[in-house]
């Protein structure tokens, strides 16, 4: 399932309109949001990047005003990590991936007064931009990256929601288009005001249901904690891997 899913996230890279190679690397460039997790590099298949290599893609990031960064899985190039430490890289994150297939998906608890739909006006892709913004620890309204990130994922086959209880906004989250039948759940949050009720567990599934319909055999995702993973497990995900964030501090 390793080599599966990050199959999978290197064919999304190459398909984003703004990506570009430096040595053994693909990097996924987002001009309109700075945001490091939208800016990272993904290692070829079994690559040993030289020295050079790794010089060069940090000057690619750097010329491109991005924090040098990869996000990628150990086991599909184990050289990798190795040779970023020695060239001074911190990791950030090391974190498991889980996946949830056809047939496996479970049933969570209803929540009173739960609606989940998926935006279809200017308003509505605002709306759940804001509680991802405002979710994930921002301040202000969200930027035009964020809501190109949910527009993205209802495209091409791809899945968007935005939760609601009593009307209110209280979660919101993506599921990106399919390759080779799977996607990724991500960007999922719930409003604070609204944590702690099983929000997060029905939106999860709602997302991956839906997707299961629209004929993904498989969903993944990077849960953010433990207490996060034990939400997903609830629903039928299970481990299949380890993801290691890393980047190269700019002091």
């Amino acid at each position: 399932m390793d080599t599966a899913i990050q199959d999978y996230t290197l064919a999304l890279t190459r398909r984003s309109p703004d990506h570009y190679r430096v040595g053994p690397f693909t990097v996924r460039h987002n001009p309109g949001w700075e945001l490091k997790f939208a800016n990272y590099a993904i290692p070829d298949q079994g690559a040993e990047p030289t020295a050079r290599d790794i010089a060069d893609l940090v000057e690619a990031f750097r010329a491109h005003d991005r924090l040098p960064r990869l996000e990628f899985l150990p086991s599909w190039a184990p050289a990798v990590e190795p040779a970023l430490l020695a060239a001074g890289f911190t990791v950030e994150n090391r974190a498991p991936v889980m996946a949830c297939a056809v047939g496996g998906l479970l049933t969570p608890k209803p929540v009173d007064g739960l609606r989940v739909s998926e935006p279809v006006t200017a308003d509505e892709f605002a709306s759940a931009a804001a509680v991802q913004h405002t979710g994930f620890g921002g301040e202000g309204g969200p930027d035009e990256g964020e809501i190109a990130w949910l527009r993205a994922a209802a495209a091409g086959g791809g899945v968007a929601a935005l939760a609601t209880v009593n009307d209110l906004p209280a979660g919101a989250g993506g599921c990106s288009a399919p390759v080779g039948g799977i996607g990724e759940l991500a960007g999922l949050t719930v409003a604070e005001a609204f944590r702690r009720r099983g929000v997060g567990a029905a939106l999860s599934a709602w997302l991956t249901r839906t997707a299961f319909d629209r004929g993904f055999h498989t969903v993944w995702l990077e849960p953010g904690g433990p207490d996060v993973e034990r939400v997903y497990a609830g629903i039928g995900y299970r481990r299949t891997g380890e993801k290691v964030d890393i980047s190269l501090d700019p002091g």
